[in-house]
């Protein structure tokens, strides 16, 4: 299992990525994402569908402590629930 705060690092090196739930997922069910990332203060509700994706895939998820770290990660200005490092197109 990788260590969150190595995962963090890798993920803002990352040259593809997708950032948020929504996006996650789809990069997910396209079969395009390689780890995964939730926060874990984020609502269960918004990742439920990030969880249980990623599980059906066997991907790895690491949890980061929160939205605003996750955000940050991905160099955005504010949080994010989820995220995801992808392959190359």
């Amino acid at each position: 299992m990788t260590q969150p705060t190595e995962a963090l690092a890798r993920l803002q090196g990352a040259e593809f990525k997708a950032v948020g739930a929504n996006q996650t997922a789809k990069a997910i069910g396209k079969g395009r994402a390689q780890i995964v990332f939730v926060a874990q203060d984020a609502d269960r509700r918004v990742i439920e569908g990030v969880l249980t994706a990623a599980r059906e895939r066997g991907l790895e998820v690491i949890e980061v402590a929160s939205t605003r770290e996750l955000g940050r990660a991905c160099r955005i200005a504010v949080g994010a629930a989820a995220a995801a490092i992808l392959l190359s197109p």
